[in-house]
């Protein structure tokens, strides 16, 4: 089974004939290391499924400093559904960390296959809604812990790709701190995780 249909299918099951208008508008993508696949300023029409490899999400503030908040791995959906909705210019990146493979589609054939499937319409509620839980809890993350409690967190979740495949720059960014302060804060972790045991 395509790998896209397997997600799509982990939120409603889809028949043949449902798959079928959505496979036929699929493009097979390469992102060398450091391509984007969403620039800033520029609409991003565009959805992707990562098929194999490892992209970040982040903005870039008036004075070039980059702030990290998403990653993407392996059967990860990604794009910008604000630009996707509005069309309107991206306000983030979206750059490929490692060699990635995608398959990408315009959104807009999603959006039509709305109106003709009601199978895809439950996909983009529950899509949604699990975009919804996820930018929430990020959210509450970064205004109610502190930085030590977010790497806390990040090493007591199921998000071990981040710590197994990213840079550590860039898993600073995604906690909101320096690299100097996060090789701090690994040590007074590693240092209390020692005392206890």
């Amino acid at each position: 089974m395509h790998p896209l249909r397997t997600y799509i299918q982990r939120f409603v099951p889809l028949t043949d004939a449902e798959w079928v208008p959505l496979a036929a508008a699929l493009t097979g993508r390469q992102l060398a290391r450091k391509q984007f696949f969403v620039r800033p300023d520029v609409p991003a029409p565009e959805l992707a499924l990562v098929l194999s490899g490892s992209c970040r999400l982040f903005y870039t503030r008036p004075d070039g400093e980059e702030r990290t908040t998403y990653f993407f791995f392996d059967n990860h959906l990604m794009g910008n559904y604000q630009s996707c909705l509005t069309g309107r210019p991206s306000q983030f990146s979206i750059q490929a960390l490692a060699p990635t493979e995608l398959v990408s589609f315009p959104y807009a054939v999603l959006r039509e296959l709305f109106d003709r499937f009601p199978a895809y319409e439950r996909f983009g509620r529950r899509l949604a809604e699990y975009h919804l839980l996820g930018t929430d809890a990020r959210l509450a993350e970064l205004l109610l812990l502190s930085p030590e409690q977010r790497y806390q967190a990040l090493l007591a979740s199921h998000k071990t790709k981040i710590l197994e495949r990213i840079p550590q720059q860039y898993i600073a960014s995604y906690l909101g701190v320096t690299p100097v302060s996060l090789s701090r804060i690994r040590a007074r972790v590693q240092d209390q995780d020692g005392a206890v045991s």
